[in-house]
């Protein structure tokens, strides 16, 4: 195997190819740990060190990191290490590392996104939501079932009643271009044209 290329990608971060190909990013200290260098022979020994020691361990490192800022589903998970120019082995170590600990289950995240929007989005928008996450239909569909029947999840008509007194709508003397307002507004956040219409028609 034939070191083909160094590119930095920072001051301190390099990304190199071998045969050609991108293999991994390293830091400058690593350059030189293991005396990689342009046109130079990498032999298996040294390349699978690399890979274990230093880009899974990374991998593993990089995603704990990003769970301490906020929760993240597997796909999000995923696409993150990928931005970072980790390969699918890295990820995949990575990703089962994480869930051997529990910090990534797709379950609990669904559960936890519900109840931080069940007063505020309606549950067709907060589906929407978790499928554009990565989250499978089956896994959402049990979660809001398990929130529906512990009644955990808000009432649509009570939504929306309360987000227009927030926004200080007034159904009796609204013009058409304040309603149209609202509706467009409730409409982005999940709920039924019908169960907004039924609503503006009621007296608060």
């Amino acid at each position: 195997m034939i070191v083909t290329d160094i590119t930095e990608l920072s001051k301190s971060k390099y990304k190199i190819f071998i045969d050609d190909e991108f293999a991994f990013v390293l830091y400058k200290g690593e350059l030189r740990q293991y005396r990689i260098k342009k046109d130079e022979q990498i032999d298996k020994e040294t390349y699978d060190e690399i890979i274990t020691k230093v880009i899974k361990k990374r991998a593993k490192l990089r995603a704990m990191h990003l769970l301490e800022k906020r929760p993240y589903s597997e796909r999000d998970m995923r696409n993150k290490l990928k931005e970072n120019l980790y390969d699918d082995e890295a990820i995949d170590e990575a990703i089962d590392y994480l869930k051997s600990f529990g910090y990534i289950d797709d379950h609990a995240y669904a559960s936890q996104y519900i109840d931080t929007y069940t007063q505020s989005r309606s549950a067709r928008r907060i589906e929407q939501d978790l499928l554009k996450k990565g989250i499978s239909k089956d896994v959402i569909e049990e979660v809001l079932n398990i929130k529906r029947d512990e009644g955990e999840l808000g009432d649509e008509e009570s939504m929306i009643r309360s987000l227009l007194i927030k926004r200080g709508f007034d159904p009796l003397n609204a013009d058409s271009k304040t309603i149209a307002k609202n509706v467009r507004f409730l409409y982005q956040k999940g709920f039924s044209s019908e169960t907004i219409a039924r609503v503006m028609r009621q007296d608060f």
